[in-house]
């Protein structure tokens, strides 16, 4: 009786720590995570009666993100990434060889430069195919090939970047000195249009217009939320912005802080990032210590706290509306717009939502003049998007890129080309969102949206995963199907059943009639796109549109059963 009532004491002394901070669900859930190593019963039960939330409606909550175990000692067994990228590096027979530990496999941790990644509490590994497990320190650096002028990793590489010294060194945080000692917060706002950077988390929003809303909006307090849960396979870019440069994406967020009033801001970082998540709070400690943050920031009437709040593993998270509903302990649905976030955001409140790659060239960007932003692009085109490329590839890994760049030159002679005596097949765009791009695309496409789209795909995050010749491109977009349908929130029927049933059709179930078959996926498909309650429904029938468009014999072999 005297360890309940102890351990029930504990529990609510756990909870009061977090019910006065904004945003508290999250970092409770870490809280109880991190202390017990799962989320246990007494803990469920003192989280819903200290946040006041009912035990049913939590109970929805936890338990639908894929990494807060409710077992105990769960936190400390194997997580395999059996992603796209990682299946095609072994990752399911590494999550068989660990079984006896209690392995259980995670959809993609966002590390697809190093397959395979192995989570074990908070320490990341990686895998090979037998189970042997190697302790992984430092990330890969950002690939340069030399020859163009970059925005975001310009200063990167330098040596401490990641330090606030280092960073200073290197020209940190000049754009914020410059903006508080000589610039009005519209000024800000013009300059960041004048540049025209737009969101580079797959939206593509004009910057400067998204900041310009927000400050003409009513209602305070503000906020600034960074959306650092880049769940879509096949990206990883953010980690390696943070991980090398956190200094950037803080100054970025402050800059916004500054040009729209906000007084608060957030960073939503992926779960499967833990070693990341150790920097970042680091990083912002210092910014404190240095009057870079909190109150008067460089002497000015200007005021703003930063947070971390950390996922609980879900991609639909990476979907503002969805990201939201997380940071304020509801169930991640998407939400429907309108209203926007630039109006009804964090607590219904006015909130820019930027992404991290966004933010940190907002750093570079207002050290210097808009229009040199503006000229880094090729053919007329503005600015540069950081691409991660993995998959059958010499070189995997995060490049700049200028928009309007042709691809064949990032894959062949940045990346070096595909494997020695292999060809490649398809590159995927957006991550998997956009589908595939064949081979002859490749060799006509530039980087850059219309180009894409006048594929029948989209830019996006600009993830790519390229396949070759070895691979059976019907078992790969059944990868990509099966990832969405699983990621599926299952708030819209068009997307939990479409997604489930697209992925049914790349199994081998269903017609063998190809008529009959296609008729089928093509209703799926304008269906899913048409009224889908979020982008997730919308984009993944590009997967099987593009596999048909691109691979049509595959596709009649599979239907008809002759392989």
């Amino acid at each position: 009786m005297t360890q309940s009532v102890d351990q029930e004491l504990l529990d609510k002394q756990l909870v009061d720590q977090w019910r006065s901070q904004p945003a508290p669900l999250l970092g409770v859930l870490h809280a109880f995570h991190e202390r017990d190593g799962y989320i246990s019963e007494s803990a469920m039960k003192a989280i819903s009666k200290g946040l006041r939330q009912p035990l049913a409606d939590l109970y929805g909550t936890v338990t639908f993100y894929h990494h807060f175990s409710r077992e105990e000692g769960g936190l400390n067994k194997p997580r395999v990434c059996t992603g796209p990228v990682c299946s095609l590096n072994g990752g399911k027979e590494c999550l068989s060889a660990l079984a006896d530990q209690g392995a259980t496999s995670m959809p993609c941790a966002g590390r697809c430069d190093e397959p395979v990644p192995v989570l074990i509490g908070n320490e990341q590994w990686v895998g090979a195919a037998n189970g042997n497990l190697t302790r992984k320190l430092t990330p890969m650096p950002p690939i340069n090939p030399g020859e163009i002028e970059e925005c975001v990793f310009s200063k990167i590489r330098e040596p401490e970047r990641n330090t606030l010294p280092g960073y200073k060194k290197t020209g940190g945080y000049e754009g914020l000195t410059r903006a508080i000692k000589e610039m009005n917060p519209q000024s800000v706002i013009e300059h960041v249009k004048a540049s025209k950077l737009a969101g580079r988390g797959g939206a593509a929003f004009p910057t400067g217009l998204k900041w310009d809303a927000v400050a003409k909006a009513s209602g305070t307090p503000k906020a600034i939320v960074c959306n650092a849960d880049e769940g879509e396979p096949g990206c990883f870019k953010d980690r390696a912005i943070i991980d090398y440069d956190p200094f950037a994406m803080i100054e970025g967020m402050t800059l916004a802080a500054y040009a729209t009033g906000a007084t608060r801001g957030f960073i939503y970082l992926r779960y499967e990032y833990p070693e990341t998540n150790i920097v970042l709070e680091k990083a912002i400690a210092d910014a404190y210590a240095t009057n870079l943050l909190g109150k008067n920031i460089l002497g000015a009437n200007f005021n703003f706290d930063l947070y971390v709040r950390r996922g609980g593993g879900a991609y639909i998270c990476g979907e503002e509306g969805s990201l939201l509903n997380s940071l304020e302990g509801k169930h991640p649905f998407p939400r429907n717009r309108p209203p926007f976030p630039v109006t009804h955001g964090f607590e219904n409140l006015p909130t820019v939502v930027n992404n991290v790659e966004t933010l940190a060239a907002v750093a570079q960007i207002m050290r210097h003049e808009p229009e040199w932003y503006a000229n880094l692009g090729l053919n007329g085109q503005a600015g540069t998007k950081v691409v991660s490329l993995s998959g059958d590839i010499q070189r995997p890994g995060n490049y700049e890129v200028p928009f309007g760049l042709p691809l064949r030159t990032l894959i062949y002679d940045w990346a070096g080309g595909p494997l020695t005596g292999r060809t490649i097949q398809a590159v995927t765009m957006a991550g998997l969102s956009g589908g595939f791009l064949s081979h002859d695309d490749i060799e006509s496409a530039t980087v850059d949206e219309p180009s894409i789209r006048s594929k029948g795909s989209m830019l996006g995050a600009a993830g790519m995963i390229v396949y070759d010749d070895s691979r059976n491109m019907i078992h790969a977009a059944h990868d990509a199907m099966e990832f969405f349908a699983h990621e599926s929130c299952g708030k819209c029927f068009p997307c939990r059943i479409g997604t489930q049933r697209m992925v049914e059709r790349l199994n081998g179930d269903g017609p063998t009639d190809m008529k009959v078959w296609l008729t089928e996926i093509n209703d799926l498909s304008e269906t899913m796109k048409s009224v889908s309650a979020c982008g997730l429904g919308m984009a993944a029938p590009l997967v099987v549109e593009s596999l048909i468009k691109h691979f049509p014999e595959q596709v009649k072999v599979h239907v008809e059963k002759k392989a």
